[in-house]
Parts: structure tokens; sequence; C-alpha cells
């Protein structure tokens, strides 16, 4: 996996975009990888993975490794493995006096 590669979730009509990656890691949406190309979503989304995603917000890992942008929403949230990626906070703008 590289950045600008695109995954869909198998589960929901979550679509992502890879911005930063640390290399080769699967990367789960409502509890199942996510995968480049997807025909139809079926399967059920894990309750632990269902706080959904949001359209235009970045998401990474604790140490910042990884990013992701979400170009299109879903009930299922993201993660690499059993860790919960985190909704990534703005950068505040510096104050201009």
């Amino acid at each position: 996996m590289k950045a600008g590669s695109k995954l869909k979730s198998t589960v929901c009509e979550t679509e992502i975009m890879v911005i930063k990656t640390p290399g080769d890691v699967t990367i789960s949406c409502g509890g199942q990888p996510m995968t480049a190309d997807r025909d139809t979503i079926d399967g059920d989304i894990d309750p632990a993975f269902a706080g959904g995603t949001m359209m235009g917000k970045r998401y990474a890992n604790a140490d910042a490794t990884l990013e992701l942008l979400c170009i299109r929403p879903g009930k299922g949230s993201l993660s690499i493995g059993e860790t919960p990626l985190q909704l990534k906070d703005a950068k505040p703008l510096p104050s201009s006096d």
C-alpha cells in the first residue's frame, strides 16, 4: 500500500484515500479488512467498530505514521487490526496580530 491508494469497505459505504503510510498494513473498516475493489457491500459491521466515518476528515494512528482521508462516509469505523484510528485534529492557525 502506498500514498494515493484508495480503499473501500466491504461492510459499509466508507471509502478512504491513503495520505501517509508506514508500509504494508491492513486497514479495516467495521471490523473487516478494506479492499481496493468492491463489487457489493455484504456482511455485518462489528458493533465494536460501528462509530462511523465522516467525509473530508483525516484519521491517524497514535504515533502518526499512518494518515487516511475519508472520501466517502459510512457506518463502520477505521482500525488497524483491533486498534481504532483516531480523528485527526486540525492544526491551529497562527495568530495575526
